[in-house]
Protein backbone atom coordinates (compact mmCIF):
# COMPACT_ATOMS: atom_id res chain seq x y z
CA UNK A 1 0.00 0.00 0.00
CA UNK A 2 1.05 3.69 -0.93
CA UNK A 3 3.14 5.07 2.35
CA UNK A 4 2.34 8.30 1.75
CA UNK A 5 -1.83 7.10 1.88
CA UNK A 6 -0.82 5.53 5.29
CA UNK A 7 0.68 8.05 6.86
CA UNK A 8 -2.27 10.82 5.39
CA UNK A 9 -5.08 8.46 7.28
CA UNK A 10 -2.75 7.67 10.77
CA UNK A 11 -2.39 11.46 10.45
CA UNK A 12 -6.37 11.55 10.52
CA UNK A 13 -7.11 9.34 13.12
CA UNK A 14 -4.53 11.10 15.42
CA UNK A 15 -6.03 14.80 14.87
CA UNK A 16 -9.62 13.09 15.28
CA UNK A 17 -8.73 12.24 18.97
CA UNK A 18 -6.39 15.11 19.18
CA UNK A 19 -6.99 15.46 22.95
CA UNK A 20 -6.04 11.47 23.76
CA UNK A 21 -3.13 12.02 21.10
CA UNK A 22 -2.04 15.14 23.11
CA UNK A 23 -2.06 13.19 26.33
CA UNK A 24 0.10 10.57 25.37
CA UNK A 25 2.33 12.92 24.00
CA UNK A 26 2.36 14.91 27.01
CA UNK A 27 3.64 11.58 29.27
CA UNK A 28 5.92 10.53 26.55
CA UNK A 29 7.48 14.58 27.12
CA UNK A 30 7.18 13.87 30.51
CA UNK A 31 8.93 11.21 30.84
CA UNK A 32 11.80 12.30 28.81
CA UNK A 33 11.97 15.77 30.37
CA UNK A 34 12.54 14.09 33.51
CA UNK A 35 15.12 11.10 32.13
CA UNK A 36 17.33 14.21 30.85
CA UNK A 37 17.15 16.32 33.76
CA UNK A 38 17.69 13.73 36.83
CA UNK A 39 20.26 11.72 34.30
CA UNK A 40 21.91 15.37 33.86
CA UNK A 41 21.60 16.34 37.43
CA UNK A 42 22.86 13.07 38.90
CA UNK A 43 25.71 12.33 36.85
CA UNK A 44 27.03 16.38 37.42
CA UNK A 45 27.03 15.49 41.05
CA UNK A 46 28.65 12.50 41.38
CA UNK A 47 31.55 14.48 38.72
CA UNK A 48 31.54 17.20 41.14
CA UNK A 49 31.93 14.85 44.33
CA UNK A 50 34.20 12.69 42.52
CA UNK A 51 36.11 15.47 41.69
CA UNK A 52 37.10 16.39 45.53
CA UNK A 53 38.41 13.71 46.07
CA UNK A 54 40.02 11.67 42.51
CA UNK A 55 41.00 15.25 40.46
CA UNK A 56 43.22 15.41 43.64
CA UNK A 57 44.26 12.13 43.67
CA UNK A 58 47.43 10.30 41.69
CA UNK A 59 46.21 7.85 39.06
CA UNK A 60 49.78 6.18 41.12
CA UNK A 61 50.94 6.60 43.81
CA UNK A 62 55.05 5.62 44.47
CA UNK A 63 55.93 5.43 47.84
CA UNK A 64 57.50 3.07 50.94
CA UNK A 65 55.14 1.77 53.31
CA UNK A 66 56.48 1.29 56.94
CA UNK A 67 56.03 -2.45 57.25
CA UNK A 68 57.16 -5.36 59.60
CA UNK A 69 59.73 -7.19 57.48
CA UNK A 70 58.64 -10.50 55.81
CA UNK A 71 62.36 -12.64 56.14
CA UNK A 72 62.55 -12.66 60.08
CA UNK A 73 65.89 -14.04 61.50
CA UNK A 74 64.00 -17.66 62.39
CA UNK A 75 63.00 -17.71 58.86
CA UNK A 76 66.60 -17.64 57.74
CA UNK A 77 67.96 -19.90 60.26
CA UNK A 78 68.55 -23.03 58.69
CA UNK A 79 67.40 -25.69 61.25
CA UNK A 80 64.06 -23.47 60.91
CA UNK A 81 63.92 -23.11 57.24
CA UNK A 82 61.43 -25.84 56.60
CA UNK A 83 59.03 -25.43 59.11
CA UNK A 84 55.82 -22.68 60.06
CA UNK A 85 57.05 -20.08 62.75
CA UNK A 86 55.05 -18.39 64.61
CA UNK A 87 56.06 -14.42 65.37
CA UNK A 88 54.11 -12.34 68.11
CA UNK A 89 54.27 -8.50 68.34
CA UNK A 90 56.42 -8.02 65.29
CA UNK A 91 57.94 -4.69 64.96
CA UNK A 92 58.45 -2.51 61.57
CA UNK A 93 61.82 -2.77 60.64
CA UNK A 94 64.01 0.82 60.14
CA UNK A 95 62.78 0.94 56.38
CA UNK A 96 63.20 4.82 55.61
CA UNK A 97 60.42 6.26 54.09
CA UNK A 98 62.25 7.95 51.59
CA UNK A 99 62.09 6.45 48.07
CA UNK A 100 65.66 5.58 47.36
CA UNK A 101 67.39 7.10 44.05
CA UNK A 102 63.95 9.53 43.44
CA UNK A 103 65.81 11.55 40.84
CA UNK A 104 66.68 8.32 38.85
CA UNK A 105 63.13 7.29 38.75
CA UNK A 106 61.54 9.98 37.98
CA UNK A 107 64.09 10.66 35.11
CA UNK A 108 63.21 7.30 33.77
CA UNK A 109 59.14 7.74 34.50
CA UNK A 110 59.40 11.32 32.10
CA UNK A 111 60.40 9.07 29.45
CA UNK A 112 57.23 6.83 29.69
CA UNK A 113 55.22 7.76 26.84
CA UNK A 114 52.04 6.62 29.13
CA UNK A 115 52.82 8.87 31.65
CA UNK A 116 51.21 12.65 31.25
CA UNK A 117 53.02 13.95 33.97
CA UNK A 118 54.65 13.78 37.67
CA UNK A 119 54.95 15.92 40.86
CA UNK A 120 56.68 14.88 43.53
CA UNK A 121 55.81 14.80 47.43
CA UNK A 122 56.61 14.89 51.26
CA UNK A 123 54.48 14.16 53.84
CA UNK A 124 55.56 14.77 57.26
CA UNK A 125 53.49 14.60 60.76
CA UNK A 126 54.42 18.11 62.42
CA UNK A 127 52.31 20.16 65.82
CA UNK A 128 51.09 23.83 65.19
CA UNK A 129 51.71 25.79 68.48
CA UNK A 130 48.77 27.52 69.00
CA UNK A 131 49.98 28.90 72.37
CA UNK A 132 50.10 26.31 75.29
CA UNK A 133 48.30 23.98 72.76
CA UNK A 134 49.78 21.84 70.27
CA UNK A 135 47.68 20.74 67.54
CA UNK A 136 48.69 17.66 65.32
CA UNK A 137 48.82 18.38 61.34
CA UNK A 138 50.41 17.26 58.40
CA UNK A 139 52.25 19.38 56.31
CA UNK A 140 52.56 18.66 52.44
CA UNK A 141 55.81 19.51 50.56
CA UNK A 142 54.79 19.89 46.84
CA UNK A 143 55.93 21.30 43.52
CA UNK A 144 53.28 23.97 43.52
CA UNK A 145 53.12 24.67 39.63
CA UNK A 146 52.70 20.69 38.84
CA UNK A 147 50.23 20.20 41.88
CA UNK A 148 48.42 22.49 39.87
CA UNK A 149 48.68 21.72 36.47
CA UNK A 150 48.22 17.59 37.23
CA UNK A 151 45.89 17.70 40.36
CA UNK A 152 44.08 20.78 40.35
CA UNK A 153 45.88 22.12 43.58
CA UNK A 154 44.96 26.25 42.50
CA UNK A 155 41.65 25.79 42.17
CA UNK A 156 41.32 24.79 45.96
CA UNK A 157 43.12 28.31 47.32
CA UNK A 158 40.38 29.83 48.03
CA UNK A 159 42.63 32.60 49.85
CA UNK A 160 45.84 33.67 48.50
CA UNK A 161 47.94 32.52 45.02
CA UNK A 162 49.22 28.76 45.19
CA UNK A 163 52.32 29.91 43.57
CA UNK A 164 53.08 32.59 46.58
CA UNK A 165 54.86 29.07 48.52
CA UNK A 166 57.12 29.48 45.71
CA UNK A 167 57.47 32.95 46.34
CA UNK A 168 57.39 34.26 49.80
CA UNK A 169 60.83 32.68 52.00
CA UNK A 170 59.52 30.25 54.46
CA UNK A 171 55.78 30.45 53.94
CA UNK A 172 53.16 27.69 54.13
CA UNK A 173 49.38 27.36 52.93
CA UNK A 174 46.60 25.91 55.76
CA UNK A 175 43.22 24.47 55.23
CA UNK A 176 40.73 26.78 55.91
CA UNK A 177 39.77 24.36 58.76
CA UNK A 178 43.14 24.53 60.38
CA UNK A 179 43.96 27.61 60.02
CA UNK A 180 39.93 28.94 61.80
CA UNK A 181 40.92 27.16 64.71
CA UNK A 182 44.34 28.43 65.09
CA UNK A 183 42.60 32.21 64.47
CA UNK A 184 45.76 32.28 61.58
CA UNK A 185 44.89 35.38 59.37
CA UNK A 186 46.97 36.04 56.03
CA UNK A 187 50.32 37.41 56.74
CA UNK A 188 50.70 35.68 60.57
CA UNK A 189 53.53 33.49 61.15
CA UNK A 190 52.80 29.97 63.22
CA UNK A 191 55.09 28.08 64.81
CA UNK A 192 55.52 24.32 63.87
CA UNK A 193 57.07 21.70 65.96
CA UNK A 194 58.54 18.55 63.72
CA UNK A 195 58.59 15.00 65.51
CA UNK A 196 61.85 15.49 66.71
CA UNK A 197 61.08 18.49 68.26
CA UNK A 198 62.66 21.20 66.76
CA UNK A 199 60.73 24.77 66.19
CA UNK A 200 60.21 26.55 62.83
CA UNK A 201 57.80 29.93 61.98
CA UNK A 202 56.17 29.43 59.27
CA UNK A 203 54.27 32.97 57.13
CA UNK A 204 50.67 32.15 56.28
CA UNK A 205 49.95 32.93 52.48
CA UNK A 206 46.68 31.32 51.23
CA UNK A 207 43.88 29.26 52.41
CA UNK A 208 43.60 25.66 51.40
CA UNK A 209 39.86 24.05 50.72
CA UNK A 210 39.09 21.03 49.84
CA UNK A 211 35.39 20.34 50.57
CA UNK A 212 36.55 17.44 53.06
CA UNK A 213 36.14 19.48 56.57
CA UNK A 214 38.20 16.51 57.92
CA UNK A 215 40.94 16.86 55.42
CA UNK A 216 41.11 20.67 55.90
CA UNK A 217 41.54 20.32 59.30
CA UNK A 218 44.93 18.79 59.27
CA UNK A 219 46.63 19.93 56.03
CA UNK A 220 48.89 22.06 54.87
CA UNK A 221 51.05 22.72 52.65
CA UNK A 222 55.01 24.47 51.56
CA UNK A 223 57.24 23.30 49.13
CA UNK A 224 59.30 20.49 48.90
CA UNK A 225 62.61 22.52 50.09
CA UNK A 226 60.66 24.10 52.72
CA UNK A 227 59.68 20.67 54.35
CA UNK A 228 62.87 19.43 53.77
CA UNK A 229 64.55 21.82 56.22
CA UNK A 230 61.96 21.47 58.07
CA UNK A 231 62.44 17.88 58.76
CA UNK A 232 66.67 18.36 58.01
CA UNK A 233 66.68 16.50 55.10
CA UNK A 234 68.97 16.68 51.78
CA UNK A 235 67.26 17.95 48.81
CA UNK A 236 67.24 14.34 47.60
CA UNK A 237 64.73 13.43 49.88
CA UNK A 238 61.27 12.47 48.61
CA UNK A 239 58.22 10.42 50.24
CA UNK A 240 56.08 10.19 47.31
CA UNK A 241 55.94 10.45 43.66
CA UNK A 242 52.82 11.03 42.40
CA UNK A 243 52.02 10.14 38.82
CA UNK A 244 49.00 10.95 36.29
CA UNK A 245 48.76 8.58 33.28
CA UNK A 246 46.89 9.11 29.54
CA UNK A 247 44.65 6.39 30.31
CA UNK A 248 43.31 5.99 34.01
CA UNK A 249 42.04 2.16 33.23
CA UNK A 250 46.00 1.35 32.67
CA UNK A 251 46.54 2.56 36.69
CA UNK A 252 46.39 -1.19 38.23
CA UNK A 253 48.31 -3.08 35.45
CA UNK A 254 50.88 -0.17 35.50
CA UNK A 255 51.37 0.16 39.45
CA UNK A 256 52.26 -3.03 39.78
CA UNK A 257 54.67 -2.87 36.96
CA UNK A 258 56.58 0.15 38.72
CA UNK A 259 56.46 -1.37 42.01
CA UNK A 260 58.59 -4.70 40.41
CA UNK A 261 61.01 -2.08 38.91
CA UNK A 262 61.25 0.53 41.00
CA UNK A 263 60.81 -1.99 44.28
CA UNK A 264 58.77 0.17 45.94
CA UNK A 265 55.00 0.37 47.09
CA UNK A 266 52.68 1.75 44.05
CA UNK A 267 49.12 2.22 45.08
CA UNK A 268 46.65 3.06 41.69
CA UNK A 269 43.86 5.15 41.87
CA UNK A 270 41.14 2.39 41.90
CA UNK A 271 42.45 0.78 45.04
CA UNK A 272 42.46 3.56 46.85
CA UNK A 273 39.14 5.22 45.99
CA UNK A 274 37.29 2.31 45.48
CA UNK A 275 34.17 3.26 47.78
CA UNK A 276 34.01 6.53 45.37
CA UNK A 277 33.83 4.63 41.82
CA UNK A 278 31.59 2.25 43.55
CA UNK A 279 28.87 5.11 45.02
CA UNK A 280 29.33 6.96 41.59
CA UNK A 281 28.26 3.50 39.83
CA UNK A 282 25.22 3.17 42.49
CA UNK A 283 24.05 6.58 41.81
CA UNK A 284 23.62 6.82 37.72
CA UNK A 285 22.24 3.04 37.69
CA UNK A 286 19.58 4.39 40.00
CA UNK A 287 19.19 7.61 37.94
CA UNK A 288 19.22 5.56 34.28
CA UNK A 289 16.70 3.12 36.43
CA UNK A 290 14.17 5.69 37.80
CA UNK A 291 14.32 7.56 33.80
CA UNK A 292 13.78 3.84 32.14
CA UNK A 293 10.85 3.55 34.89
CA UNK A 294 9.47 6.97 33.54
CA UNK A 295 9.40 5.45 30.02
CA UNK A 296 8.16 2.35 30.55
CA UNK A 297 5.14 4.18 32.55
CA UNK A 298 4.69 6.61 29.20
CA UNK A 299 4.53 3.31 27.15
CA UNK A 300 1.61 1.77 29.23
CA UNK A 301 -0.31 5.10 28.86
CA UNK A 302 -0.07 5.05 25.37
CA UNK A 303 -1.13 1.34 25.31
CA UNK A 304 -3.83 2.46 26.70
CA UNK A 305 -4.86 5.08 24.10
CA UNK A 306 -3.89 3.37 21.22
CA UNK A 307 -6.42 0.48 22.63
CA UNK A 308 -9.18 2.42 23.64
CA UNK A 309 -8.23 4.45 19.56
CA UNK A 310 -8.77 0.83 17.90
CA UNK A 311 -11.91 -0.01 19.95
CA UNK A 312 -13.48 3.01 18.89
CA UNK A 313 -12.24 3.13 15.84
CA UNK A 314 -13.74 -0.12 14.68
CA UNK A 315 -16.09 1.32 12.13
CA UNK A 316 -12.86 2.39 10.51
CA UNK A 317 -10.98 -0.39 10.58
CA UNK A 318 -13.24 -2.73 9.12
CA UNK A 319 -14.33 -0.06 5.82
CA UNK A 320 -10.44 0.25 5.46
CA UNK A 321 -10.31 -3.66 5.17
CA UNK A 322 -13.19 -3.78 3.05
CA UNK A 323 -11.81 -1.07 0.48
CA UNK A 324 -8.74 -3.46 -0.17
CA UNK A 325 -6.46 -2.50 3.06
CA UNK A 326 -4.55 -5.70 4.25
CA UNK A 327 -4.03 -6.55 7.66
CA UNK A 328 -0.25 -5.29 7.43
CA UNK A 329 -1.54 -2.09 6.09
CA UNK A 330 -3.54 -1.46 8.86
CA UNK A 331 -0.79 -2.55 11.37
CA UNK A 332 1.69 -0.01 9.66
CA UNK A 333 -1.44 2.45 9.94
CA UNK A 334 -1.30 2.22 14.11
CA UNK A 335 2.49 1.57 14.61
CA UNK A 336 2.63 4.79 12.44
CA UNK A 337 0.19 6.83 15.45
CA UNK A 338 2.34 5.23 17.93
CA UNK A 339 5.56 6.52 16.45
CA UNK A 340 4.50 9.83 15.52
CA UNK A 341 3.45 10.70 19.27
CA UNK A 342 6.96 8.55 20.39
CA UNK A 343 9.05 11.12 17.97
CA UNK A 344 7.12 14.76 18.96
CA UNK A 345 6.77 13.88 22.52
CA UNK A 346 10.32 12.76 22.43
CA UNK A 347 11.18 15.80 20.84
CA UNK A 348 9.35 18.28 23.04
CA UNK A 349 10.89 16.08 26.29
CA UNK A 350 14.17 16.59 24.62
CA UNK A 351 13.87 20.49 24.43
CA UNK A 352 12.02 20.69 27.71
CA UNK A 353 15.00 18.58 29.38
CA UNK A 354 17.68 20.86 28.26
CA UNK A 355 15.86 23.93 29.07
CA UNK A 356 15.26 22.52 32.86
CA UNK A 357 18.89 21.44 33.07
CA UNK A 358 19.91 24.85 32.16
CA UNK A 359 17.70 26.37 34.41
CA UNK A 360 19.13 24.09 37.47
CA UNK A 361 22.29 25.06 35.83
CA UNK A 362 21.92 28.44 36.96
CA UNK A 363 20.59 28.20 40.27
CA UNK A 364 23.05 29.23 43.18
CA UNK A 365 24.62 26.69 44.83
CA UNK A 366 26.49 28.32 47.78
CA UNK A 367 28.23 26.73 50.54
CA UNK A 368 31.51 27.11 52.74
CA UNK A 369 32.15 23.58 52.47
CA UNK A 370 32.56 23.91 48.49
CA UNK A 371 33.85 27.36 47.67
CA UNK A 372 34.41 27.00 43.87
CA UNK A 373 30.99 25.49 43.26
CA UNK A 374 28.42 28.32 42.10
CA UNK A 375 25.81 26.65 40.96
CA UNK A 376 24.34 23.13 41.14
CA UNK A 377 25.80 20.64 38.91
CA UNK A 378 24.84 19.26 35.18
CA UNK A 379 26.49 17.19 32.90
CA UNK A 380 25.44 17.72 29.22
CA UNK A 381 26.70 14.55 27.78
CA UNK A 382 24.94 14.28 24.70
CA UNK A 383 25.15 10.44 25.11
CA UNK A 384 21.91 11.38 27.63
CA UNK A 385 19.89 12.57 25.01
CA UNK A 386 20.55 10.08 22.12
CA UNK A 387 19.75 7.40 25.27
CA UNK A 388 16.24 9.61 25.20
CA UNK A 389 15.57 9.89 21.78
CA UNK A 390 16.11 6.30 21.33
CA UNK A 391 14.59 4.69 24.19
CA UNK A 392 11.15 7.13 23.31
CA UNK A 393 11.03 5.79 19.84
CA UNK A 394 11.44 1.92 21.03
CA UNK A 395 8.86 2.55 23.96
CA UNK A 396 6.20 3.93 21.70
CA UNK A 397 6.88 1.63 18.98
CA UNK A 398 6.23 -1.55 21.55
CA UNK A 399 3.54 0.10 22.86
CA UNK A 400 1.72 0.53 19.34
CA UNK A 401 2.44 -3.19 18.24
CA UNK A 402 0.31 -4.81 20.42
CA UNK A 403 -2.81 -2.75 19.78
CA UNK A 404 -1.78 -2.58 16.27
CA UNK A 405 -1.41 -6.35 15.84
CA UNK A 406 -4.54 -6.75 17.25
CA UNK A 407 -6.21 -4.37 14.65
CA UNK A 408 -5.06 -6.72 12.04
CA UNK A 409 -6.33 -9.43 13.05
CA UNK A 410 -10.12 -7.62 13.06
CA UNK A 411 -12.75 -9.35 10.86
CA UNK A 412 -14.43 -6.25 9.06
CA UNK A 413 -17.40 -8.57 8.48
CA UNK A 414 -18.11 -9.42 11.95
CA UNK A 415 -17.29 -5.81 12.88
CA UNK A 416 -20.25 -4.59 10.39
CA UNK A 417 -22.28 -7.30 10.97
CA UNK A 418 -22.11 -6.72 14.91
CA UNK A 419 -23.21 -3.24 13.32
Amino acid sequence: MNLKLIISIAKSLLLARWKQTLVAAIGVTFSITMFITLLGFMTGLNDLLDGLILNRTPHIRLYNEIKPNKNQPVNLAAEYKNGYNFIQSVKSGNARQEIYNSESIMETLQKDSRIAGLSPKIISQIFFNNGTIDITGVVNGIDAVEESRLFHFNEYVTTGNAADISKVPNSIILGKGLAEKMLADIGDVVQLTTTKGERFPLKVVGYFQSGLQDFDKVQSFATIATVQKLMGKPASYITDIQVKLKDIQQAPAVAKEFANIFETDAEDIQTANAQFETGSFIRTLISYAVGITLLVVAGFGIYNILNMMIYEKMDSIAILKATGFAGKDVKRIFLAIAISIGFFGGLAGLLFGFGLSAFIDQIPFNTAALPTIKTYPINYNPVFYLIGAVFSLITTYFAGWFPSRKASKADPVIIIRGK
